[in-house]
């Protein structure tokens, strides 16, 4: 008779003592529990009869069964408590899974580390870029006004953070017109001084592009180190009105960059020949043997400015009658003489019948005569010692956010911030250098009263070629530039006495004065009246 045996199931360890997680990793592999129970069966060869093949069926069944609810119990865990929540499981990971994401893993801090890399390369080429870390700056100079080094050193000083632009014009009428252009007419050139954030302007112009608001005021400027450093001169004479006048509680308008004076050249082998004293002063323009051999400038502020110095007055006479010996009768007749001893009265072209010895004298501005005299030989370039005029070119703001247009970009909402650094720049003492070394007509404004006179001893010792003049370093002496003048805004006095004067050389036939200077002179009457027009608007 079979004996039916059946072996104890098999005891399970575990070496991780949650064996629920190993379980559910069991399963989630997709191998089922083994749950069969296997059946050793001792037989003397004998079949089994229905009724012992039924029982071992049942038996089996029984024992699969009970396995089963066993293993139900192991996969559902007894339902928690109603007071404390059970810890939840760590999360769960296929075998298969946890070996695919360390791959993972190590593949994505690779592939991290190339982006980062191609990432800081990236950055790097950035940064190279001139325009990555640029600021624009751009000015309109006069040509022959700004020196070549300055450029240089403030493009070193500033590195590659400054995007410079400067551009030049050939005169400051040029610069003049294309800042009033387009307001007059509204079309604007991207290209145009009025696009600027800063450009070259004369003293003869800043009353009249203030009056018109052509200019803006210099933000800052009192409370600025360069403001601070000038004399009490550049002050008075910087400190504007809305109208253009001098104000002493008015605002900046205005920084000085350059300046110069009038002088006097004359060719000393023709004075020489006809036993001529030097030059010295302006009464020597009225000496006889003189006539027909002088040039000027055809501007009318320094013809009756000579004329106003000769006779012991100031350029800046507001009243001729009140502040003049003779009143204007007086200043017309020494007018009259001065217009006989003048053969060209051309602000272009004085200096080409200097240098071709058609004149022998020559007055106008030491920005003009100095460079031409220095090509010259016997020549000698005097400031009167009775004093002179003095010009200056200035650095303004163009008022473009006065503009209603999108063809200049940003510059319609201010300037570039670099406006103050290139200011502060150019008056520094170090600028003072091109000036001092006489490589560009004109002065520093720090040397306006403080001349130079012992690094000009200096500059004598270094064996080049000196000119025969009174400047010293393209200074006047102290005892001169003290007599020197700053020429203000005409007052509607002045104008009238100027304009009585110029109506009177027409009445004399024998005067062609008027033709000569019939292009300034209505260049200063249109701008003059207006001004007068536009302050009653």
């Amino acid at each position: 008779m079979p004996v039916l045996s059946f072996p104890a199931l098999p005891v399970l360890t575990y070496s991780n003592p949650n064996p629920t997680r190993i379980r559910i990793r069991a399963y989630g592999n997709h191998q089922p529990a083994d749950l069969s129970i296997r059946i050793a069966a001792v037989s003397n060869n004998n079949s089994c009869s229905p009724a012992a093949d039924f029982l071992r069926r049942l038996s089996v069944s029984s024992v699969a069964i009970i396995g089963l609810g066993v293993s139900s119990l192991w996969a559902f865990p007894p339902p928690s408590s109603a007071g404390i929540s059970p810890a939840s499981p760590p999360p769960l990971v296929h075998p298969q899974e946890t070996l695919d994401t360390d791959n993972n893993v190590g593949e994505s801090e690779e592939v991290e580390n190339i982006e980062d890399e191609d990432l800081k390369s990236e950055f790097e080429r950035w940064k190279t870029k001139s325009y990555a870390l640029t600021v624009p700056l751009r000015i309109v100079a006069l040509e022959g006004s700004l020196p070549t080094v300055w450029v240089r050193e403030f493009l070193k000083s500033q590195g590659k953070r400054v995007q410079f632009r400067p551009a030049f014009r050939r005169s400051l009428r040029d610069i003049f017109n294309e800042l009033s252009n387009p307001i007059k007419n509204g079309k604007i050139n991207p290209k145009s001084a009025v696009a600027a954030d800063l450009v070259t302007l004369g003293d003869s112009w800043l009353n009249f592009a203030i009056d018109k608001r052509l200019i803006e005021p210099i933000e800052g400027a009192e409370d600025q180190d360069w403001f601070r450093d000038l004399s009490h001169k550049w002050k008075v004479y910087l400190r504007r009105s809305t109208e253009g006048n001098l104000d002493s509680q008015g605002i900046i308008w205005a920084v000085p960059y350059r300046w110069g004076s009038m002088v006097i050249a004359y060719n000393k082998k023709e004075f020489q020949k006809h036993n001529l004293a030097p030059i010295e002063d302006w009464s020597d323009l009225w000496h006889p043997k003189l006539a027909g051999k002088i040039s000027m400038v055809d501007s009318p502020r320094e013809i009756v400015g000579a004329v106003l110095k000769y006779m012991g007055a100031s350029y800046n006479t507001t009243n001729i009658d009140a502040q003049v010996v003779g009143g204007k009768n007086a200043v017309l007749q020494q007018l009259e003489l001065l217009v006989q001893q003048v053969r060209v009265f051309d602000t272009q072209h004085y200096l080409k019948a200097f240098r071709a010895g058609d004149v022998w004298v020559a007055v106008g501005w030491s920005s003009d005569v100095l460079p031409v005299a220095k090509t010259m030989s016997n020549v000698s370039v005097i400031v009167p010692k009775s004093g002179a005029s003095l010009w200056a070119d200035f650095w303004v703001v163009p008022a473009a956010s006065r503009l209603v247009t999108d063809q200049i970009g940003g510059r319609i909402r201010g300037p570039s911030p670099l406006v103050q650094q290139w200011v502060d720049f150019c008056l520094q003492p170090e600028r003072a250098s091109p000036f001092k070394e006489e490589t560009i007509s004109g002065a520093s404004p720090i040397s306006l009263e403080a001349p130079f006179e012992e690094e000009h001893k200096e500059h004598k010792k270094k064996g080049r070629p000196n000119l025969d003049t009174n400047l010293v370093c393209n200074v006047p002496p102290s005892e001169i530039l003290s007599k020197c003048e700053l020429l203000e805004p005409l007052s509607e006095d002045a104008f009238s006495d100027y304009q009585w004067l110029i109506s009177s050389l027409q009445k004399k036939p024998s005067h062609n004065i008027v033709n000569r200077l019939s292009f300034p002179m209505y260049s200063l009457f249109t701008t003059f009246w207006s001004k007068m027009q536009f302050k009653t608007e």
